[in-house]
């Protein structure tokens, strides 16, 4: 296959080049922008590396090398970039055959001095490589391409073989002018007259017969000198050694030992031909000689080394002392503030706490108050004034906490480029028409992992902030790039080095000093008029970023104006779609509910709340008093309790061992103060519901249907399972999984309304144990069933499969079920929709509405099930 190329053919151009020129929409491999990041990630790999590689990429094995292998291509580069295996190596397709398909299984290979012939430079030539195939998997797992390692020996091989012939010349011409030749059999034994050897030792013919020999050799050293004699035999190679000899003055000499074999013409070996040369002078100056030089170097090398410590000393002694003094003034700095932080963070926890605690008794009551007085317009209206002032003290408070890194964070993965974008408008109605607003946006941004309602408020306090400093006149500039803080960085401002987003709100303001910017962060401190802030928003804004594992930077001058960067941790997943919040009439319930709290106000008017909404209400003052109850034996359906409480018995100990006693109780946490309890990391703990103070009355009806409907589900789920096999942990997280009807199903396999099936449903719910047991029920009553827990593999599953209805939960991690709906409707304009979910109502549905969707209330069981699908898959066959 030819490869379309922006460039003349040259073969200097580099494999980069070659990659940027190439026109890849004329290759099976399609342009570039649509390569999978698997793909991407190991071009850029083989791009970068010194050593030979190529990739072989999918089933046309197209092939991409770095300047390296063209070395190895020879006239073949560049033409050979961007081509196929067969097309560019013919004379070796055989070879490279067997090896994709190997490699393509998943099998790694490797090839040590492997001969092959190439035709390359016009010609054939026969050249020795070493080869190490590697398959390289795509993000699906799926091996998509081989990489090879090649390194060349050819000319390695060449020099060998040159060497072995001159060695076989030099073999016959050994020099042995001196008294100490001697020869050997070809089996490797002294025998015959040896004068040379007589005159060094003394030994007679008969005593160094054979390895007689070995006698004047050293005792330390005859062992040695016969293991390497007999090895140099075994192989005819060159014999090369030296041991101490005792010569026939009874002296103990060092002698050089070579010895050669020599072979006729037809590879006989005639006999042993070798010298021994005294070197104990030699050796002996050598020594010394050595000695001698290491002393000397070790003493130069002291010396230089002293002299450099010196010299490094003289130049840097009042440097180092300043530094050292400035280091330790600013760690002791940074410790004080973090420790006065620390303090006051505690501090504003506990007030938190007690101040969400009084504003759930005035918050509460006054929702009470409200349907006491409805229809008196004046006090209704008073009312919702002093509700409003509720939701300012909350504010405050939410305030509080989030200095004192004690909030309870829900991250999401936010696109920070569009979210700044999305309150264009909130920023420009708050700060005014005088201040012009100008966004800078770095190409590339990363995403980011926070909580999307708290970075709102950073931001537009920061925007608030600027626009007080320049008198609502001047110039507001946000910015937005990728950030790396590097490990000197990090050490020096308390901060884990790595990758961030980085955010910047820069203003033409009036500046600060040193001394306000060393304590701009604290709580209630204001360069404000009396009455013009609290001086808990630049508090706020460092606490919470400081809790979500990122940090701030503020810049400033005295009549310059003000930069405060904020470094949010980068994220590599997919961006989290927004959850649409449900609006719908609030309902009740007549299941029991035990109310733990504490606080007799707070305890008095929840309960009331949970009374006025339809339900039986139990109350405990704390966790012991609670536990007693459970352990009564009285049927208890929800238990609602506070996190922060005093005595030995925690919350969460409490809600473990009230489930252990009865297994389908439903469990809601509330507090305005979390403490480490259910938080963890600044995050709640998996599968906790929290409820945080203060709340509505309408807050608390959708809250307590939700948990109430999931643990509903959750009991039909277990039960079905005690029938039937059991949910192993990776089959809860699988992604979309199709599986055929259990009976009267003739399509095994196949997504698709066959012959005896009902159709195909697409069943999303993120818990595994009800989306195990839906699917069951599913497949017992005829359908063919594509299951997903996530929303991510919902959408795939709805881009590839064919399915005539979407069975889904509305509360998804990451997207709606309604959203997922809306996507799957634009899809596929006639499928039918079931919500099935806890909430009687759900945020754009109108019941009878629209014929095609429904709601599914939890617990739902088969018959109910079949019913629902049944609805929405009847409106599609009547003809129009």
């Amino acid at each position: 296959m030819s490869v379309a190329l922006d460039l003349q053919p040259d073969a200097a151009v580099t494999a980069r080049a070659l990659l940027e020129r190439t026109d890849w929409s004329a290759t099976p491999l399609g342009p570039r922008a649509t390569w999978s990041p698997a793909l991407s990630i190991v071009v850029d790999t083989v791009l970068d590396s010194q050593i030979p590689k190529v990739l072989m990429w999918g089933p046309d094995h197209v092939m991409i090398y770095n300047d390296g292998y063209s070395e190895i291509a020879g006239s073949k580069h560049p033409a050979a970039f961007g081509g196929t295996v067969p097309t560019v190596w013919p004379e070796i397709w055989d070879w490279n055959r067997r090896i994709l398909e190997a490699g393509f299984g998943g099998r790694s290979e490797s090839y040590r001095d492997q001969p092959m012939r190439l035709f390359r430079n016009g010609s054939f030539c026969d050249v020795v490589f070493d080869l190490f195939y590697t398959p390289i998997r795509d993000v699906s797992g799926a091996v998509g391409g081989v990489l090879c390692t090649v390194i060349e020996h050819t000319e390695r091989e060449a020099v060998r073989h040159d060497l072995r012939r001159s060695n076989d010349r030099f073999r016959a011409a050994v020099a042995a002018i001196h008294s100490t030749l001697w020869t050997n059999s070809a089996e490797g034994r002294m025998s015959g007259e040896q004068p040379g050897w007589s005159a060094l030792t003394g030994q007679t013919e008969a005593e160094y017969e054979g390895f007689g020999w070995a006698s004047a050799v050293h005792p330390d050293d005859a062992d040695a000198s016969i293991a390497a004699w007999n090895e140099a035999v075994a192989t005819r190679s060159t014999f090369v050694f030296e041991h101490r000899v005792r010569v026939t003055s009874g002296e103990w000499r060092q002698f050089a030992i070579r010895a050669v074999p020599i072979i006729d013409e037809d590879g006989t070996l005639r006999e042993w031909v070798g010298v021994h040369t005294d070197v104990t002078e030699e050796r002996l100056a050598q020594e010394q000689l050595r000695e001698h030089a290491g002393i000397l170097e070790r003493q130069i090398r002291h010396r230089e080394r002293a002299e450099e410590q010196l010299r490094q000393l003289n130049e840097t002694l009042e440097q180092r002392v300043v530094q050292a003094v400035e280091e330790r003034q600013a760690a002791e700095a940074a410790l004080n503030r973090a420790q006065r932080l620390e303090t006051v963070g505690k501090l504003t926890g506990g007030v938190a706490h007690d101040f969400n605690n009084l504003l759930q008794v005035v918050s509460g009551n006054l929702q009470l108050l409200l349907k006491d007085i409805a229809g008196n317009e004046r006090a209704e209206t008073r009312v919702r004034n002093a509700l409003a002032g509720v939701s300012r003290g909350a504010k405050l408070a939410s305030q509080l906490l989030a200095f004192g890194r004690r909030q309870a964070l829900e991250p999401k993965v936010v696109n920070v480029t569009r979210f700044v974008r999305g309150m264009d408008d909130m920023l420009r109605r708050a700060i005014g028409e005088g201040v012009e607003v100008e966004t800078v946006f770095g190409g590339g941004l990363w995403n980011t992992f926070i909580d999307p309602t708290q970075i709102e408020n950073a931001l537009l306090n920061l925007a608030i902030n600027a626009r007080d400093a320049m008198d609502g006149q001047g110039k507001l500039t946000i910015e937005l790039g990728n950030a790396h803080l590097d490990d000197d960085y990090a050490r020096r401002h308390e901060v884990t080095a790595g990758q961030y987003v980085m955010l910047a709100v820069s203003d033409t303001g009036s500046g600060m000093s040193p001394e306000i910017i060393e304590r701009v962060f604290e709580p209630f401190f204001t360069t404000k008029a009396e009455g013009k802030g609290s001086g808990l928003g630049l508090s706020m804004v460092y606490g919470f970023v400081k809790q979500s594992g990122g940090h701030v930077n503020i810049y400033s001058e005295v009549g310059q104006g003000t930069t405060i960067r904020l470094y949010l941790p980068r994220s590599t997943e997919r961006e989290d779609q927004e959850i649409e919040v449900d609006t719908g009439p609030v309902s009740g319930g007549t299941e029991t509910v035990l109310v733990v709290e504490d606080d007799e106000e707070v305890r008095a008017t929840a309960v009331e709340m949970l009374t006025d909404l339809g339900y039986r209400v139990l109350k405990a003052v704390d966790a012991q008093s609670a536990l007693n109850v459970v352990e009564s034996g009285i049927p208890i359906d929800i238990l609602f309790t506070d996190v922060v409480m005093p005595g030995k018995l925690k919350s969460p100990e409490l809600a473990r061992k009230a489930k252990e006693r009865l297994p389908n109780l439903a469990v809601l946490f509330t507090s305005g103060y979390t403490e480490n309890s259910i938080v963890h990391g600044g995050r709640l703990d998996a599968g906790v519901q929290l409820l945080s103070k203060p709340y509505t009355r309408e807050a608390l009806a959708r809250k307590i249907r939700h948990v109430v409907a999931n643990q509903a589900q959750l009991a039909v789920a277990r039960k079905a399972t005690l029938k039937g096999p059991s949910l192993s942990p990776a089959a809860a997280e699988a992604p979309a999984t199709v599986a055929a009807p259990k009976s009267g199903g003739t399509g095994a396999g196949s997504p698709t309304a066959e012959a005896g099936t009902k159709g195909t449903v697409l069943l999303v719910e993120d818990d595994g144990l009800i989306r195990m047991n839906t699917a069951d029920m599913l497949k017992d009553l005829g359908y063919v069933v594509v299951e997903a827990g996530r929303a991510e593999d919902a959408l795939t599953a709805i881009q590839t499969v064919p399915f005539d209805a979407l069975v889904t939960d509305v509360n998804l991690p990451g997207m709606s079920g309604t959203e997922l709906a809306d996507e799957a409707r634009e899809v596929k304009p006639g499928v039918g929709v079931v919500f099935a979910t806890g909430d009687r109502h759900v945020a754009g549905v109108v019941p009878g509405e629209d014929a095609r969707v429904t709601i599914l209330s939890k617990p739902y069981g088969m018959e109910d099930l079949d019913a629902a699908i049944a609805r929405v898959l009847d409106c599609q066959r009547v003809p129009a």
